[in-house]
């Protein structure tokens, strides 16, 4: 897939849910999609990540990020980078740059914001807009240590091809949970980072 036809379609598929037209209903909207828990809409926390796709001359990757051990929530788990929305951010985009920035070093100046995209709830009771962004190559990252273990890149390719899609499952509170994983060599790829990537696949592969 050509970068212009990833422009393309993330921009036309973002700017038809603002204007709340209807479009395709993506594959999982959360982590209670593959388990039929009842949601509880009326409790969530606001959150943004930034989706990169990093533009290499090889092909576009996505940017990742590790989490430390020693997180007090998804400890070890491979995200976004990303976080709460803070009151002084003007918008979910302005969340997701700057905890890029702070995440990661990722300076704003190298992102072209290409929109919002299909929202995501957590179990964890966060509803997360996923911003991408395409990146332009020349950036440094700088990971902040009491957050990102590591900060590596997958190519997009290896998203975009559904015999990497798998649904695993595991127990949880007495309970077994069902959830997308996508893992890349020895990197585990899965829950709400493999669920909103199933959906970036969708925006992208589905019929117009």
């Amino acid at each position: 897939m050509t970068v212009d036809e990833i422009v393309r379609r993330v921009r036309g598929r973002s700017e038809r849910l603002a204007a709340g037209l209807a479009v395709p209903m993506p594959p999982v909207g959360s982590d209670f999609s593959l388990n039929g828990l009842v949601e509880l809409p009326d409790r969530y926390k606001q959150a943004a990540v930034l989706v990169p796709l990093v533009h290499r001359p090889e092909g576009v990757t996505v940017l990742l990020t590790q989490r430390t051990d020693d997180m007090p929530s998804h400890a070890g788990q491979i995200a976004f980078p990303g976080g709460r929305c803070q009151a002084e951010d003007r918008d979910a985009a302005d969340t997701a740059l700057r905890e890029a920035e702070e995440e990661v070093g990722l300076e704003r100046r190298f992102v072209d914001v290409l929109g919002p995209v299909d929202l995501y709830r957590t179990g964890t009771g966060f509803e997360i807009t996923p911003i991408v962004g395409l990146v332009t190559p020349g950036f440094a990252t700088r990971a902040d240590p009491r957050e990102v273990a590591d900060v590596f890149e997958v190519p997009l390719g290896h998203f975009l091809d559904e015999r990497n899609h798998r649904i695993d499952s595991r127990v949880w509170q007495g309970r077994e949970r069902r959830y997308y994983a996508m893992p890349f060599g020895d990197r585990y790829i899965w829950g709400a980072t493999a669920g909103m990537l199933k959906n970036l696949h969708f925006a992208l592969t589905a019929a117009e």
